[in-house]
């Protein structure tokens, strides 16, 4: 089985047009297709956002019963299903039962005038599924029959494509669950890090599909230090689940800028973080001015520099959130940030005659 990048992502929301409504105005994603009873979609309302190389799927379940009212009620709106591009999907899907894969949806084909479609579901992690994905013709046209295109607003495409997903596992989860995508998916692992700073810790382990274009930050919290975020997490969600979406951009700057000026909230980062910027990653391209005007966050390993920043969530249970990230080079995940923001927090604090409380993680790093 070849897994060729991630597809789409299914968010289960409590009100898809609202949903909707913010990923368009203040994100930039524009509605590409809708669907429900009317086209064969039982008991929900989908609607169809995309830009660029990134495809949301927002469901809302019309009956307590459905699973996406299920899932709402159990975790809050959040990413229900991961689905990945693949060659075949009806023989990914007895690949995948056969080497251990809960299966859940057999293949079912979609076809159209222009295309078929077929897709079938596994588990993934917590209650989070992956949708194998097999697109033969016309691959813009996303699920014939059962998702009506409709014509697209003209809009920038300030995103690209989904760098990464965050997923937080519940203390003891994390080897087996690296170990199920080893055997199961065919997935590596390729980072491995231990993350403690101000009495909190985590475990991070990063697996990736072998074309490299699907990638999972497995976070599990370390209980022999104090609680943090990933707890909080696990917590308000009710157990394991995507805790961010890393999309990447071209230009951060200009992205950042242009989704602070729709309305997308960022959370702050202390201004004493720059001070001693460029002694920690090097010479920057991008003034430090503007990166602390902006609050972005700069990291670097042997390969290059990386540049992020976190949305604060958009949920009352404050739970999932964005990531914008743009690599110049550098391909791990920023973990650097964690222990620069705390000790920025600390000093700016100590000026003030303060206490530190930083939490691990700063402001939303997943590593």
């Amino acid at each position: 089985m070849h897994v060729n990048g991630i597809d789409h992502l299914e968010l289960y929301v409590g009100d898809a047009r609202q949903a909707a409504f913010y990923f368009d105005t203040a994100v930039g994603f524009r509605l590409h297709g809708q669907g429900g009873p009317e086209t064969g979609l039982g008991g929900q309302r989908s609607l169809l956002l995309a830009q660029a190389g990134i495809r949301l799927l927002l469901t809302t379940g019309l009956s307590a019963e459905h699973p996406a009212a299920t899932y709402v009620h159990r975790h809050g709106d959040g990413i229900a299903v991961v689905a990945l591009a693949v060659d075949d999907a009806a023989g990914a899907y007895a690949e995948l039962v056969a080497r251990g894969a809960t299966g859940v949806t057999p293949p079912r084909t979609y076809t159209g005038a222009d295309a078929e479609v077929v897709i079938a579901e596994v588990g993934g992690f917590g209650d989070v599924l992956h949708r194998l994905v097999e697109r033969r013709g016309d691959r813009s046209v996303f699920l014939p029959g059962a998702i009506e295109p409709v014509p697209a607003a003209d809009g920038d495409a300030l995103l690209a494509e989904v760098d990464h997903l965050a997923v937080c596992v519940p203390p003891g989860q994390l080897d087996e669950t690296v170990a199920h995508y080893e055997k199961v998916f065919g997935f590596a692992e390729i980072f491995d890090e231990h993350i403690e700073v101000a009495g909190q810790a985590m475990n991070s382990k990063v697996v990736q599909s072998p074309s490299g274009q699907v990638t999972l930050v497995l976070l599990e919290p370390d209980t022999g230090a104090r609680p943090g975020q990933i707890e909080d997490f696990l917590r308000w969600h009710a157990g394991a689940g995507v805790q961010h979406l890393g999309l990447r951009t071209d230009d951060i700057v200009a992205t950042v800028g242009a989704l602070a000026g729709r309305g997308v909230r960022f959370a702050r980062t202390p201004g004493a973080y720059y001070d001693d910027l460029e002694q920690r990653v090097g010479r920057l391209d991008a003034p430090v001015d503007r990166l602390r005007e902006l609050s972005i966050l700069v990291d670097s390993d042997h390969d290059g520099q990386l540049l992020q920043i976190f949305t604060e969530s958009m949920h009352v249970r404050r739970t999932l959130f964005l990531e914008v990230i743009e690599r110049r080079g550098a391909r791990t995940f920023g973990s650097g940030n964690i222990k620069a923001l705390y000790e920025a927090k600390e000093r700016e604090l100590a000026a003030a005659g303060a206490t530190p409380t930083v939490a691990a993680g700063g402001a939303g790093a997943g590593v």
